[in-house]
């Protein structure tokens, strides 16, 4: 029998399958499905594993500093806690577990509209942070703007606006598994805020969608005259789609695929990236998600371009072995994994990580 810490994972490689022995599994089958046959999902980690790194030797790597800065924050390390909803249904320490272990290792940390606990709530328990917003557009802007103005008021840092999700997309392994949203814990953010549209509404030969589903670029440019927070725009595939957000004010854009949940068929995120950061340029900070499940794999994506590098099944499924210190734990293991894996390749700083550490494609 493997040697589990009081966490209930011994280490990275244990963590995932510690999670599916210890979440309920209609709740497993949510957190790890993706989108119709789950194509896109198997993609973004199948993307980090055909390509390599090129390591370099005898490099004087006695001090190693991962730390960096994610728009204008000085951080710990060039990874962070990705948004996820519903952390209270993984764990009763929930979203203020989540924050306190991020805070507690100097980790920038994003949380959901569709968190367990009160945006006012989770910063109060990590009032440190640095921590991020993500809104979900609600189906009338006052309400946005409400929640907005909420987060401005607790000191969140950046807000992040996820654009690939005006429709829930068809999740057959969750469906299967009878698992709802609407059995979880209710939302900590208030009775009237509301998820994505779960779905079309037929009106004769035509489908029709809530009210927020019509707006286009020009609702960056109203989010930004209700708030002075940098806008960070989540759920970018395509150069195409990070210059316009860039033309709208974002100052920075994620390379996401929502982790192979909503268009099934998507480029993995990794294979997404280096489009994104050309069209980009030096006009603003690119992060990414997707598959990330090792050191290697951030600094992989930092080669590449990103300038931070999000962390999401796994958060998840430490909060559901060990809560808080499961959380602590795995943020702690990553670091431990990326400072090995940048001594490995040569590189003492995140700045030194760039695009001549790529190895030939496995197959190239």
């Amino acid at each position: 029998m493997r040697d589990r810490t009081s966490h209930g994972f011994a280490g990275l490689g244990d963590l995932e399958d510690s999670a599916a022995h210890t979440l309920p599994p209609a709740l497993w089958d949510y957190v790890q499905g993706g989108a119709a046959e789950e194509t896109t999902l198997r993609e973004n980690r199948r993307a980090f594993l055909r390509r390599t790194l090129r390591p370099r030797v005898l490099v004087d790597i006695s001090e190693i500093d991962p730390t960096t800065t994610l728009l204008g924050s000085a951080v710990a390390a060039p990874f962070y806690v990705s948004p996820t909803a519903y952390h209270g249904a993984v764990h009763p320490d929930g979203e203020a577990g989540t924050a306190r272990a991020a805070s507690e290792a100097h980790v920038l940390a994003a949380f959901s509209t569709l968190s367990t606990a009160s945006l006012e709530a989770i910063a109060t328990a990590a009032p440190h942070g640095p921590r991020w917003f993500q809104l979900y557009l609600q189906p009338e802007f006052a309400s946005s703007r409400r929640l907005i103005e909420r987060a401005e008021k607790a000191g969140y840092a950046a807000l992040v606006l996820t654009v690939d999700m005006p429709v829930v997309a068809n999740r057959d392994r969750q469906s299967k598994a009878g698992f709802a949203l609407l059995e979880s814990p209710p939302l900590g953010n208030g009775p009237e805020i509301v998820g994505p549209a779960r779905g079309f509404v037929p009106r004769g030969s035509t489908f029709t969608l809530r009210s927020e589903t019509s707006s286009g670029w020009d609702v960056l440019d109203r989010i930004q005259s209700v708030t002075s927070m940098p806008l960070v725009v989540k759920g970018i595939l395509t150069g195409e789609d990070a210059r316009t957000a860039v033309e709208h004010g974002a100052r920075a854009v994620v390379v996401s695929n929502h982790g192979g949940r909503q268009l099934d068929g998507a480029p993995a995120s990794l294979d997404a990236l280096p489009e994104v950061v050309a069209a980009v340029g030096d006009r603003a900070e690119v992060f990414f998600d997707g598959g990330v499940r090792r050191g290697a794999d951030i600094v992989m994506a930092l080669a590449l371009g990103a300038k931070g590098v999000g962390i999401g099944r796994p958060i998840l499924w430490a909060l559901g072995v060990g809560g808080q210190a499961g959380v602590e734990r795995v943020l702690s293991l990553l670091k431990h994994d990326l400072v090995t894996t940048m001594a490995l390749t040569g590189r003492r700083r995140v700045s030194e990580i760039d695009a001549s550490l790529m190895g030939t494609p496995h197959g190239g």
